[in-house]
């Protein structure tokens, strides 16, 4: 099939420059159009924005043959902005989070859904070989029945950050720990209560330590994210324990998540032998990274062009975004 014709609004986005630089390296599958920042017309400054046509929205949403709009603004823009699109008929790359009310991001999922619409929120995790293979081990039965995960995305990060992330009553529960709960909620549906921690290391308005309890029949999962730990990106874990056994990651991902880097591991630990591994503890090697995002939108490019089903479902944004906004405090589980 010829390229999914594709723009970019907003540049604003902590991975704006990253998700482009990924669909100009897949001119099989995307042809970029051009992209949008009203905000800071002259802000673009990354190499990946190079000979790019800068756009109003009103052009870009009205150009010829366009399929589908990457949307990358500031957080606060991103739901009201996919909205928009959606209302002009383009599947939809989001980042995330989906703000800080429901409202408009359910407004966005069943418009896609009434239209038959592809979205995609950038949960960058998903493609990241080390999950794929905790989640083939879940599918394959080998770790039995889950009743335990815990999961924490952590760094750490200077005054300027945190003046930015301070913006957010969620803190850093509701900008890192969003990916989190996007795997939990993919492992184990729907939780029957989620209570909120939220915790300041210091008194500048940042609620910088959070932890989310996400309880279900048989199972408990913790969700840590902070900005103030040392060296916490080396620390990011995902830990699976079932009764047949426990995969563990960490870390989550190689510095920067870029490119040719060395492979990622998972520590598995099997009561029994399965047709692939032995009792006892094994390091798997599962892959190098293909970048952060570029599976992901080839996957989307496959969802667009009808080849494959979307993996995850409307119902499963919408479960994470509800999921996202009691962990980090903006409501009560209900």
């Amino acid at each position: 099939m010829n390229p999914i014709k594709i723009g970019q609004i907003g540049v604003g986005h902590e991975h704006a420059s990253g998700r482009m630089d990924a669909l100009r390296r897949l001119p099989e599958f995307y042809e970029v159009v051009g992209i949008v920042e009203e905000d800071n017309p002259d802000w673009p400054s990354s190499t990946a924005y190079d000979g790019l046509e800068l756009m109003t929205e009103d052009e870009l949403l009205n150009t010829p043959g366009l399929q589908a709009v990457a949307v990358e603004t500031n957080n606060a823009d991103l739901a009201e902005t996919a909205i928009r699109c959606m209302e002009h008929g383009l599947h939809v790359a989001m980042d995330k989070p989906g703000g800080e009310t429901l409202a408009p991001f359910r407004q966005l999922i069943e418009g896609c859904k009434a239209r038959g619409l592809a979205i995609q929120l950038g949960y960058m995790y998903r493609a990241n070989p080390a999950i794929k293979f905790c989640f083939r081990a879940l599918r394959e039965g080998w770790l039995g029945e889950i009743f335990e995960v815990h999961a924490v995305m952590s760094r750490w990060d200077g005054d300027p950050y945190r003046q930015f992330l301070s913006r957010f009553s969620g803190g850093a529960m509701y900008n890192f720990g969003s990916h989190l709960i996007d795997l939990v909620v993919a492992m184990l549906g729907r939780p029957d209560n989620v209570t909120s921690f939220q915790k300041a290391t210091r008194d500048d308005g940042l609620n910088d330590n959070g932890l989310a309890v996400l309880e279900y029949p048989r199972a408990t999962a913790t969700i840590r994210s902070s900005v103030a730990e040392v060296d916490g990106m080396k620390h990011r874990r995902l830990i699976i324990c079932g009764t047949g056994g426990t995969a563990e990651i960490c870390p989550l991902e190689k510095p920067s998540g870029g490119y040719g880097l060395d492979p990622l591991h998972v520590r598995l630990t099997l009561l029994e032998d399965n047709p692939e591994h032995g009792a006892g503890t094994h390091i798997v090697n599962v892959g190098t990274m293909n970048g952060r995002y570029e599976d992901q939108l080839i996957e989307l490019a496959g969802v667009i062009n009808g080849e494959i089903e979307n993996p995850y479902s409307y119902e499963h944004e919408l479960l994470v975004q509800e999921t996202l906004l009691a962990a980090a405090g903006y409501t009560t589980w209900r």
